[in-house]
This record gives C-alpha cells, structure tokens and sequence, in this order.
C-alpha cells in the first residue's frame, strides 16, 4: 500500500511503531506521536486520531513482471527474504471508505477481469493474460462513456468497440478508442483473514 504523507499541507514523516493492531503494521508519525494504522491509513490513538491518508495506486508484483513495463525502473538492493505465500493466497482489495470490496486472486486470475462498481464507481480489476502474476485496477469511465472489458485470446477489449487496452497500464493500443488512457485507482493485497478484520461490512467478489 501506498499512502500519500501530506496531512492539512504538513508533511509527515513516519516510523514503524513496532507494535500490531489487528494483526497489522502500526506507524507512528514523529510530529505528534499518534499513531497509525497501516491497512486503514488512520491515526488510530493520539491528537490525530480519526485523521486518514489518501491512498495513491499501486500494485503487488514480481520484480520480472515489473520491469517488462518500466525497464528503467531504480530499486532498492536490499537481502530478499523468501516469502510464505503466493499471490493466489491474497485479495486485491479497492476501498474507497464508503464501500470495500475484495477480489480473490485464485479466482480472480483465471477470469482476467472483474467489471463492477464500488461506492459508485465502475471498476475493472485486470490481471494481465500474459503475466498473471500483474494486476491493475482501473476506472472503467471515459467521459460520458463506460467501458465493458473482457479477455479474448490473451488480449484485453472492450466488449462494445473492440479496442485493444494494455491491461497492466490502461492504455488503448488498438481499435477506435487508440490513445485512451483507463485512470489507474488505488488497490492493494490483503490476507482473506486481514479484510474480515479491517472491513468488516465489505463484499468478497465471486464469479
């Protein structure tokens, strides 16, 4: 998850708190003290309790599949530690405060793409057909226009025009919509156990 830092034009800066709350991550932010929950992005104890971080896109991927859409991208090189789980054991999760949904990846991957609505937004959770192990959420709204995406023969289209969409950067790459760009909306994983947890009122997809 990605959290824009800025809070009533101040910036903060963040520490691991080093305690859980919910099973998760708590920050601590070093202006006040208060602190934070990491899934919610909400100070949770101190004078700004109830205050909340914007969240910015992002996506959970590997390395290989990153670099095949940003070949110039810088990292960090630190020690990777091996992992107790695979992306088909999480959840994409799109919360958007009123309304949360998650989309199970075991089921989700196979589909390649879920069109729906969250907090009255139109939706599409995409997993590339070519690299299943990438995901992206996108608004499914062009101006007056909402597109309806399935996949078709590895490629990712509108069900309506045809046009071809670049399903890791929701881009139009062919058809009559070419030079379209789908806006990227934020999203992230979570254990099935963490979203009962954390969004209690919020919907598992199913096909």
């Amino acid at each position: 998850m990605v959290h824009h830092r800025e809070l009533d034009g101040e910036t903060l800066m963040f520490g691991n708190h080093g305690a859980l709350w919910g099973n998760a991550m708590t920050w601590w932010d070093h202006g006040t003290g208060t602190v934070w929950s990491q899934p919610l992005g909400e100070a949770i104890v101190g004078s700004r309790r109830g205050a909340r971080l914007e969240l910015y896109p992002s996506t959970f991927t590997t390395w290989s599949a990153w670099l095949d859409s940003h070949p110039d991208t810088l990292a960090l090189d630190a020690p990777a530690a091996p992992t107790r789980f695979d992306v088909e054991d999480l959840y994409v999760v799109v919360d958007f405060g009123t309304e949360a949904a998650a989309y199970p990846t075991a089921e989700l991957a196979p589909n390649g793409v879920v069109n729906d609505v969250v907090a009255g937004v139109e939706i599409a959770v995409v997993f590339d057909p070519n690299a299943p192990e990438r995901w992206s959420v996108f608004s499914r709204r062009l101006d007056e226009e909402v597109v309806e995406l399935e996949v078709l023969a590895g490629r990712l289209l509108d069900r309506r025009t045809g046009t071809e969409w670049d399903p890791f950067r929701g881009i139009a790459r062919r058809g009559p919509l070419v030079g379209a760009v789908l806006d990227s909306l934020p999203g992230f994983t979570s254990f099935p156990g963490d979203f009962s947890t954390f969004w209690p009122d919020g919907r598992v997809w199913s096909p």
